[in-house]
């Protein structure tokens, strides 16, 4: 049977098209806040990153009730790199509301997200925002959404899903861009008609996947799933099945409900087609099933596409290490890391042949960029490598490589540059087309030729390029891609960087430090134009003579100097570098720091 007043529902879309905007405008209409109550924007971005970012990192839960129905809505994020957060939140729905830009149409993001909400056999509604844009043409997208449809095999009753029209931002849909604006009450009629209660078993014993793992400063690690049949209450114990077969006994502390903006709140039971969150473990994993009966067998969960780059890190070894930051040995570096695997599925960690420094794997260097900066923001001191694509063999013994589907949409004037950009990356031009503001470039390019391409298409575009990805395919690994042209300009002391000895290096290059900054050997200070290093002191002072005073160059006017993102420190960086990220300062080093080692090191390299 089905529950008749639960829909469990996710917003799925492509990044930026209005998902949050979306959830707060459901929230308002759910009566979560007052009339008289201010509406906090985006209220489902809890973390800092996000709302700095300005993008959705983690899948959040929420629910509304309006008119006798409780519908669980599901935020999830449309950046490529947090696909995995996606996927493992399509067990807990029975439907999706695919979000789509009325003027970009379906994007790289869009088609991921879809294909694995048909796969699931989840039922679909098509709500087209952004009608109020420049350029929008909703006929043109809503045709072209159906022909995604089509390419990724919906079935009759998928291809048959309801189109919305109209504008989160306005605070308005319509079944008809003809029909009266009637706020969001046809979006919530719609969900209600066409999404089904979910599929539940009253009279059976209470089993619930965990789809997703909070944690709260009370209770510890939450435990987040739909019930699939039975119902629970605090007390209770229950088996925790691993996939692995392995079943342990817990007792229920603490049954969790989600609703509006404060997440969650306590409940006396959790009854059957509900979203829940249970506490009461010592452990437990994202995809582990819950169950009253001992033996039941492990409920199915979705498979999570692999991880494509890896990047090492490492305890602070740098002159500076310890001053910073709280946790700075490498076995509290690795607790914190195994503990992010627990609740992002698509994140691997594996201890590497030299101690102390160990691989991280992911979907893309986003992703571990946000997991540094997390990180660095708790109180730890990390070193990092440049990504490296993850590469294996192939059945015939052959190298494989990871390949994505790039699309880039640039201004007219900009195609030409994009292209030599693109075919230097070792990209193969697929198509193109032309979209509402210039060109849609789509090629399929290998995982490494993506490292350090956004931020070279904004300098390119001046801001004005939009690129997406999605994982493509292992294929035959292609020739090599050109790295960073320029060297560096590398420190030979340490000490306090002074105006003096800046004003005559600002010849040499662009510098990445300011007087006064304290530095140490082996640290990159800034950019040298050729392509080898350069060895410089900033620390050097101007020796007092007769002719000489104090006072003399005070007057100096140094350019600002270059300071990097962490995305862009990672994405600069070459094999032999690091960055160091600490909870203050991101530096950018050698791996080895000092000269005689490095030398030593070229001449292995050589022999």
């Amino acid at each position: 049977m089905r529950a008749q007043n639960i829909r469990n529902i996710a917003i799925i879309a492509h990044v930026d098209h209005g998902k949050t905007t979306l959830v707060d405008l459901l929230l308002h209409a759910g009566g979560v806040y007052r009339d008289n109550q201010e509406v906090k924007e985006r209220a489902m971005d809890s973390m800092d990153q996000e709302r700095e970012r300005g993008i959705t990192i983690k899948a959040k839960n929420t629910a509304i009730h309006w008119e006798g129905y409780t519908i669980n809505i599901v935020d999830t994020p449309g950046h490529a790199d947090f696909g995995g957060e996606v996927e493992r939140v399509m067990k807990m729905v029975d439907g999706v509301l695919l979000l789509v830009d009325a003027a970009e149409g379906p994007q790289a993001q869009t088609r991921f997200v879809l294909r694995k909400a048909l796969a699931q056999g989840l039922a679909p509604i098509v709500v087209i925002n952004k009608v109020d844009r420049d350029h929008a043409n909703p006929s043109v997208v809503h045709d072209n959404t159906l022909e995604l449809f089509l390419e990724l095999e919906a079935n009759e009753s998928q291809f048959e899903a309801p189109f919305l029209y109209g504008s989160a931002k306005e605070g308005y849909f319509v079944a008809d861009l003809n029909d009266e604006k009637d706020g969001v009450r046809p979006l919530l009629e719609t969900i209600v008609d066409r999404i089904d209660g979910p599929q539940i078993d009253i009279d059976s014993p209470f089993r619930m996947l965990a789809s997703n793992i909070d944690w709260d400063d009370y209770v510890g690690r939450v435990a987040i799933g739909k019930v699939l049949s039975g119902r629970i209450a605090k007390g209770d114990k229950i088996w925790r099945i691993s996939s692995d077969g392995k079943r342990i006994s817990v007792k229920i502390t603490k049954v969790f409900e989600y609703s509006g903006v404060t997440g969650s709140q306590d409940s006396t039971v959790g009854e059957a087609g509900n979203i829940i969150g249970l506490s009461g473990f010592e452990d437990v994993d994202i995809g582990e099933t819950l169950s009253a009966d001992e033996n039941s067998e492990s409920i199915p969960f979705v498979e999570i596409d692999p991880p494509t780059v890896q990047m090492q890190f490492s305890v602070n070894d740098s002159p500076f290490a310890g001053k910073e930051g709280k946790y700075v040995t490498s076995r509290q570096v690795r607790d914190r890391l195994i503990r992010e695997t627990k609740t992002n599925i698509s994140i691997e960690v594996t201890d590497s042949d030299r101690a102390g420094v160990f691989n991280v794997s992911a979907r893309g260097a986003m992703q571990i960029a946000v997991l540094v900066e997390e990180m660095r923001r708790e109180g730890y001191e990390v070193l990092v490598s440049r990504p490296m694509v993850i590469t294996k063999r192939d059945q015939n013994d052959v190298i494989v490589e990871p390949f994505e589907t790039l699309y880039v949409e640039v201004p007219e004037q900009y195609v030409s540059g994009v292209m030599k950009s693109l075919a230097a990356r070792r990209a193969e031009i697929v198509n193109m087309t032309a979209s509402g503001s210039g060109s849609m470039i789509e090629s399929m390019i290998p995982t490494r030729g993506l490292i350090g391409f956004e931020f070279e298409l904004l300098n390119m575009t001046s801001g004005h390029g939009i690129m997406s990805h999605l994982f493509k395919e292992y294929a035959p690994k292609v020739g090599e891609i050109a790295g960073r042209s320029s060297g560096t300009l590398v420190s030979m002391e340490t000490g306090v960087a002074m105006a003096y000895s800046l004003d005559a290096l600002e010849s040499r290059g662009k510098l990445f430090i300011k007087a006064g900054e304290n530095i140490y050997e082996g640290q990159i200070v800034g950019e040298n134009p050729r392509s080898d290093d350069l060895p410089v002191n900033p620390t050097k002072e101007k020796h007092l003579t007769n002719h000489r005073s104090t006072g003399d160059g005070k007057g100096i006017q140094l350019s600002a100097p270059l300071k990097f993102s962490l995305e862009r420190a990672i994405e600069y960086i070459t094999t032999d570098e690091l960055v160091e990220a600490t909870p203050k300062n991101i530096r950018l080093r050698k791996r080895a720091l000092s000269a005689v080692e490095r030398k030593r090191e070229a001449r292995k390299a050589i022999t």
